[in-house]
């Protein structure tokens, strides 16, 4: 590896702009200013297997394969949650020769931004808590406290007062922030819960939002590290894409944007999910448009699912006047006819694909993709699929229509109350993370391939009045995962 202070100042960052952790890692203190041609590359996937199909993998390869061609690039990830690594997906830098190091501490501690996510979020439960035991001056009405504990780990026991913290409002403050300054106000502007008479009241009120920005005050600050190929790699905040809105924060994706002419990020599961909350959440929310998409496709994930889950994904992102094209994930054990159906497959639709192996080939595994993306970036009119405009109602019947195909929505008497909460409140405005299986494009982790016409079932929704999002709970999806039967920790020492 190189040393972080060289890979800071091949970026062209003065000493004043970068602050080292150790000599692997970095906090990049410089404030992104967007080159206006700068291109953003977004790789997404079909609905995986609980194993992941390998965006990491493939984002990585491409970026180093755009560096390989003399292009100035820069990768954008998503931090791990210690939840993953000792439960069953594990970390998330890579793997084989397309991998982020130093892997060990990135998939563990890191720079401590999560523990610093948990705390803030933590002294705001703390902080309703007590203001309750200390008299109550606000008249909050304890039955509708609506901030939960969070907590860095998979623990089913913990579900009904914690979620898992990628899951938390603070943690998608932390990734929708656009400053530090707006860091500040939309934790001020969390609710919190209502008074006796119904009146909102945030946790501004408490006083608490200036302690909790400053928890956060080095946190905010995106990370740097390097691949094995020695390219920069900038790595910050870990939202799931089936609970959360599944994207590295703004700051990070936006400072890579102003050190480099070409950026690649992920967003987290299938593009039903992750892809969904980038274009229609991110971006607007950002500024920021995507110049090209890559849909990471495996014939493992294909033979359990079928070829017309591919079909699903290919449907829902020509909604966006992106250029895309699919990159076939090979695995070791993948047969050649295989490989060429699925090609097939994709030509016969419409779309070409490439084969990438940058898990054994490093940026030389997707060469040939990256000239591919080079020639056609500049093709994007890019368009979210609904308007601020729109009502919460509205959003959430064109999202189950158009990207999961279901053709009706029933909703609990629980999120009927939300819906006219969020009325009542006037944030209709704002964008809708939807929270469902990972697994399928429906609601229903058994409804695999290409499901139509069927009901979407909406159990509650939650109001972010600081992320300005209304996060609706589909079906039977939990914000507090458990561990599997045989946790990776086992094999950990």
């Amino acid at each position: 590896m190189k040393k972080i202070n060289e890979l800071c100042q091949g970026l062209g960052l003065g000493e004043d702009e970068f602050l080292c952790y150790g000599n692997d890692k970095a906090k990049v203190l410089r404030g992104p200013e967007v080159k206006k041609d700068s291109k953003l590359i977004l790789v997404t996937a079909i609905n995986p297997t609980p194993y992941g199909e390998g965006k990491t993998t493939v984002s990585i390869g491409l970026d180093d394969a755009l560096c390989s061609l003399g292009v100035s690039s820069m990768a954008v990830l998503r931090e791990p949650s210690l939840g993953p690594v000792f439960g069953l997906k594990g970390g998330a830098t890579g793997g084989g020769m397309a991998s982020v190091v130093p892997s060990s501490d990135i998939d563990l501690h890191f720079t401590g931004d999560f523990h610093a996510i948990s705390a803030a979020n933590n002294l705001l439960c703390a902080a309703v808590d007590n203001h309750i035991f200390q008299g109550n001056s606000l008249g909050i009405d304890p039955s509708t406290v609506c901030v939960k504990r969070c907590l860095d780990m998979n623990d089913r026991s913990l579900r009904k007062d914690f979620n898992i913290t990628a899951a938390s409002e603070v943690m998608a403050i932390f990734c929708l922030a656009t400053d530090f300054n707006d860091l500040r106000r939309r934790l001020g502007n969390i609710l919190i819960g209502y008074t006796e008479d119904k009146k909102p009241l945030y946790a501004k009120d408490l006083k608490v939002d200036g302690a909790m920005s400053l928890l956060l005050k080095d946190a905010i600050h995106p990370n740097l590290v390097q691949t094995l190929e020695e390219n920069p790699v900038l790595i910050h905040g870990g939202p799931f894409a089936n609970i959360a809105h599944g994207c590295n924060s703004i700051l990070a994706t936006k400072t890579a944007l102003s050190l480099s002419d070409y950026v690649v990020t992920e967003a987290g599961f299938g593009s039903d999910l992750g892809a969904e909350k980038f274009l229609n959440i991110k971006c607007p929310v950002a500024g920021i448009s995507p110049s090209f998409i890559v849909l990471v496709v495996t014939v493992r994930a294909l033979l359990h699912s079928g070829n017309d889950n591919l079909l699903a994904h290919i449907d829902h992102l020509r909604h966006y006047n992106v250029p895309f094209c699919v990159a076939i994930n090979q695995f070791s054990d993948d047969k050649e006819e295989e490989l060429q159906e699925l090609s097939s497959f994709c030509q016969d639709h419409g779309v070409i694909s490439f084969i990438t192996t940058s898990f054994v080939d490093g940026g030389c595994g997707s060469v040939s993709l990256a000239r591919y993306i080079l020639e056609n970036a500049d093709s994007s009119h890019f368009k979210p699929l609904y308007s601020d405009s729109l009502t919460i109602h509205e959003k959430i019947d064109l999202i189950t229509q158009q990207v999961y195909h279901a053709s009706s929505v029933d909703y609990s008497d629980a999120a009927r109350n939300k819906l006219e909460e969020i009325e009542q409140l006037g944030i209709s405005h704002f964008p809708v993370c939807m929270a469902k299986t990972p697994y399928s494009i429906s609601d229903d982790k058994n409804k695999l391939g290409y499901p139509k016409d069927y009901t979407i079932s909406v159990r509650d929704i939650l109001i972010q009045t600081g992320s300005q999002m209304i996060v609706v709970l589909l079906n039977n999806i939990i914000t507090m995962p458990g561990l599997p039967k045989i946790p990776n920790y086992e094999e950990m020492e």
